[in-house]
């Protein structure tokens, strides 16, 4: 064996361990980039779904306030605020709990008195300050 061929021997090691250890860093940081893109994604959907169940509380409380003027949401809006939880909705909406909230007031033109209701719906998941915390709120006038 020449002296040539002496040290030419390890550096296929070197090199082997070099290129280990930059496809690892890669793998790691392909892992990071995939966990996040995942959470991200999911709170996208969480999002969506809060989107629906702030939703779902503006409708129940238009239906309270139009539909039946005399019920005990609007009755209890039209003196002050009022404010009520939603019963647990179903579906990929349960785990939302859904607030919704009433005012109203009042103004008369000509003869007759004109109600305008200010409802506000609010949807939240989760504890705040956690990562998978979600909340959505809505607010809609509405004029009988």
């Amino acid at each position: 064996m020449t002296m040539r061929q002496k040290l030419q021997r390890g550096f296929s090691l070197v090199t082997a361990i070099f290129l280990l250890v930059v496809l690892a860093g890669l793998g790691a940081a392909m892992m990071t980039f995939f966990t996040a893109q995942q959470q991200s994604s999911a709170l996208d959907v969480l999002g969506a779904r809060a989107y629906q169940a702030a939703r779902a509380g503006i409708e129940w409380g238009a239906y309270q306030a139009v539909q039946s003027a005399s019920g005990v949401f609007a009755t209890a809006c039209q003196p002050g605020p009022a404010s009520q939880v939603l019963p647990a909705l179903a579906g990929t909406l349960a785990d939302f709990s859904v607030s919704v909230s009433c005012s109203a007031t009042s103004a008369v033109e000509a003869a007759a008195t004109l109600w305008v209701y200010s409802i506000t719906s609010t949807a939240t998941r989760g504890t705040a300050g956690s990562a998978d915390y979600v909340e959505r709120q809505m607010t809609v006038t509405i004029a009988q």
